[in-house]
């Protein structure tokens, strides 16, 4: 078991990042201080180690401030072109230490904490994450944010400051356990409120069409309240901001309400409308119609356009004086990215203001709509897919549901024209389903409302092309690109050990000797580091020697080869993560499995000593942070032509985990990269795939075929795992028997094939850490700056540039 790091090992640490200048070391100290006793209001003798992560992170913000307010100046007098990236999750993790990467003062931090006699790694751990998004869809967000600061982009991201983020996961005999995330109870320091552009957004009411125009009267009005918080570029001192919207009930209270007793209730019925922003769905896979939800995608909006075009219309720093009045110039000048059809609702709102604010004429506001927004499509699952019921937009938003039925009728006027007398063409492509339910397709209403459409990997929106839009993308409107997802390195990506110790071996011409005497111990060093955090709170005890298999992906195939490796261990430790929507009953139960095989497995006399099945409760940016460079394998195991992307499998490759795959989602791409010799891929292709669903798919015929098949689901089904409650894992088999649309029997065979030669390989150090550099060589291509910069240019008409703006203690030029 590894040793925790002795007071000079920290030291030896601290000198590999670099030597950091007295002076700089002296002011972190002094500020630091200053913040201890002026903004927390505490001495050293009452102070906690809260305390100090406050202290600490309100000195590192003192630096960005100045860059911050110096950017925004920057912007109003060169009145750039400006994006706004619209999105309903932004998983931002912590801030600490991505701020201090950023602004090259992690150095500094570092030795003036030890100075201080304080742990850096203490202090970081503190810090609440910022869990404002589900998965996939809100770390690509987050990613997106860093990169467009970094390429020196004008950019802002909008979305909803949740009170409430993802819930936290515990593991209670076996079972997922919901608890609320209430990441701000000890406040935030790094956001800032700005009442000052508080909006109001309008919910219910109806619509009256007058002489004058059309108004929309009668409705309920909620406040918007902006909280900003700092985005920096990496050391460019470029400081762009996310504006995240609260939700507040206006204070027009009547005094007659409280005289007759009313007063209290008028209060308490303020909750219905802040209730808005008080929680993050917590499912991005399924799509469920709720009138919330409804209410929080036209919430952000409603008040990020307003502010868009209160911005617009202004063109010096600090003015409030309009400007501009002519919005024909708005798409020379704005750019709204649509973060999957959540926000779609920004299409039939910027037509309302074109329209019924600014009274342009239908076709010169629907111009200038579509040369505005574009849109990213996150998925092909069609139950991901949202769908709002016409009455429910009737009720809540009636005047948009008028504006997307005139959408919807010049839409099919074009397309009737284009294909005369083909009705069954016009049903699939109207904006409108009809039904036992009338329902709006948010997703073709994106796809005609924009200029361009684009999926997030090249598999992905080949698919997209060739199934979900086919006739859609045909048409005049919309053009179709795919943008590879990626991640940013400073963001919970790599280890910072790792790059450190390694960036001299592979900063010239790439020596694989060198690098790989180098890499083997700094993958040792993670996984010792992950190994002593993970034993503080689990009751397993993790050997770095062994072969560490990290699992977030299709857990059926999982589970089934959990199962045979029981009866043909090898040394290897299989950890998983996973969480489940509160509602979705199967995923808890797959989870419930997965910890029941851990129990057997890892108390088995015989096979415990040699498996290990472990599961990792409560995935976060944070514990991706420790997990990712800690690993030896990744399983990215979709069936091809399900899962859009991914960045968890280029955070793997990055760090220096191989991957066993299917071709899908960014798969591709990375074997592409790398050289599929040097992934583990298997398994169906998508023509594959499309082959079977025309022919047909029998689980049967694989479960009577396969022996150890047979077997696995024979000791689910009948108890095995679950000696006290014999049928309880019945249900999950029966799903995999006769309704799997996955088909995971499929590829099995190849999947246990697979791991065949990944255990063969990793008997072979040398041979296995080629194949690591191979990765790691070509992950380059993930970098979110190529895909922000593919974006800024095909789609924003923008130009990155790596130009820094001066520092606030630079002269202005």
């Amino acid at each position: 078991m590894p040793k925790p790091l002795t007071d000079q090992d920290k030291r030896k640490q601290i000198s590999v990042r670099g030597l950091a200048g007295v002076e700089n070391v002296s002011d972190l100290k002094t500020n630091f201080n200053r913040h201890l006793h002026f903004t927390l209001v505490k001495d050293r003798n009452v102070a906690t180690k809260r305390d100090y992560y406050f202290a600490l992170a309100n000195t590192v913000r003192d630096h960005l401030v100045g860059r911050w307010i110096r950017t925004q100046q920057h912007y109003y007098e060169k009145d750039p072109k400006r994006v706004y990236y619209l999105s309903l999750e932004f998983y931002m993790g912590r801030t600490l230490q991505n701020t201090m990467v950023n602004l090259a003062l992690e150095n500094a931090c570092d030795e003036a904490t030890y100075q201080l006699g304080l742990d850096m790694e203490e202090l970081q751990d503190i810090e609440e994450d910022a869990g404002l998004g589900n998965g996939g869809l809100g770390r690509l967000a987050a990613c997106f944010l860093d990169s467009m600061a970094s390429l020196g982009l004008a950019a802002y991201g909008y979305g909803i400051r949740y009170e409430f983020g993802i819930f936290n996961q515990k593991i209670v005999n076996g079972w997922q356990v919901e608890e609320a995330d209430d990441w701000l109870r000890y406040g935030n320091p790094w956001e800032k409120a700005r009442p000052e552009y508080m909006r109001p957004v309008h919910f219910y009411g109806r619509v009256e069409h007058t002489p004058e125009g059309v108004k929309w009267v009668d409705t309920q009005v909620v406040l918007a309240l902006p909280y900003d918080t700092p985005v920096p570029g990496y050391r460019n001192n470029v400081v762009n901001t996310m504006r995240l919207w609260s939700a507040k009930a206006p204070c027009d209270f009547n005094l007659k309400d409280f005289n007759v007793g009313g007063y209290i209730q008028a209060v308490l019925d303020r909750n219905l409308a802040e209730n808005i922003s008080r929680v993050l769905y917590p499912n991005d896979n399924f799509f469920e119609g709720k009138e919330l939800r409804l209410k929080q995608e036209y919430f952000v909006v409603a008040a990020t356009l307003q502010d868009i075009v209160r911005r617009f219309k202004s063109s010096k720093f600090g003015s409030t004086e309009v400007v501009r009045v002519d919005l024909s110039t708005l798409p020379d000048k704005v750019a709204i990215q649509l973060n999957d059809t959540h926000p779609a609702m920004a299409i039939p709102e910027l037509m309302r203001i074109l329209l019924d604010t600014e009274h342009q004429t239908w076709e010169k506001a629907w111009d200038i709509c579509t040369r505005t927004c574009a849109y990213t499509n996150h998925t092909v699952l069609p139950e991901a897919l949202e769908r709002w019921p016409t009455d429910l937009l009737q009720n809540l938003l009636p005047r948009h549901l008028e504006i997307i039925y005139e959408i919807n009728r010049r839409h099919l006027e074009r397309i009737a024209k284009l294909y005369p007398g083909d009705h069954d063409r016009l049903r699939r492509m109207s904006l409108v389903e009809e039904g036992d339910q009338k329902k709006i397709n948010m997703a073709h209403l994106c796809i005609v409302g924009s200029h361009a459409v684009n999926g997030v990997a090249r598999i992905h929106s080949d698919i997209l092309k060739a199934t979900l839009y086919e006739e859609t993308l045909s048409t005049p409107t919309p053009c179709s690109t795919f943008k590879s997802r990626g991640s940013t390195s400073t963001r919970g990506s790599c280890s910072t050990a790792s790059t450190s110790s390694l960036s001299t071996t592979v900063s010239g011409p790439l020596c694989f000797y060198s690098f790989s005497e180098k890499h083997y111990p700094v993958n040792q060093v993670n996984l010792s580091s992950f190994s002593i955090r993970h034993q503080e709170g689990a009751q397993q005890e993790l050997d770095p020697q062994d072969y560490h298999d990290w699992r977030k992906g299709e857990q059926h195939k999982q589970i089934c080869g959990l199962c045979i490796r029981f009866w043909h261990p090898c040394d290897s430790m299989f950890s998983i993560f996973s969480q489940a929507a509160p509602g979705y009953h199967t995923a808890k139960l797959i989870i419930r499995l997965i910890t029941a095989i851990g129990e057997i497995v890892n108390h088995d006399t015989v096979v415990g000593d040699r498996l290990k099945v472990i599961f990792l409760e409560n995935y976060k940016v944070t514990l991706a942070e420790k997990i990712i460079p800690a690993s030896d394998l990744s399983e990215q195991i979709s069936t091809a032509g399900t899962e859009a992307s991914g960045t968890g499998n280029m955070k793997f490759m990055l760090n220096g985990a191989l991957t066993i795959g299917t071709m899908d989602g960014a798969n591709v791409e990375m074997a592409e990269e790398a050289g599929e010799e040097n992934l583990f891929i298997f398994g169906m292709r998508v023509d594959d795939v499309d082959a079977m669903d025309k022919s047909g798919y029998d689980a049967m015929d694989y479960y009577n075929r396969i022996p150890e098949l047979k077997q696995a689901m024979d000791q689910i089904a009948g108890g095995f795992f679950s000696p006290d409650q014999h049928d309880l894992f019945k249900d999950i088999v029966n799903m995999l028997l006769h309704h799997d649309r996955f088909k995971v029997f499929a590829d099995y065979e190849a999947y246990i094939k697979c791991q065949e030669k990944v255990n063969a390989l990793y008997k072979n150090p040398k041979e296995w850490t080629k194949m690591v550099i191979h990765n790691i060589a070509g992950c380059g291509k993930f970098s979110s700056d190529r895909t922000i910069s593919q974006y800024a240019r095909e789609i924003w008409g923008m130009e990155p540039s790596l130009e820094r703006i001066p520092a606030p203690d630079d002269p202005r030029q």
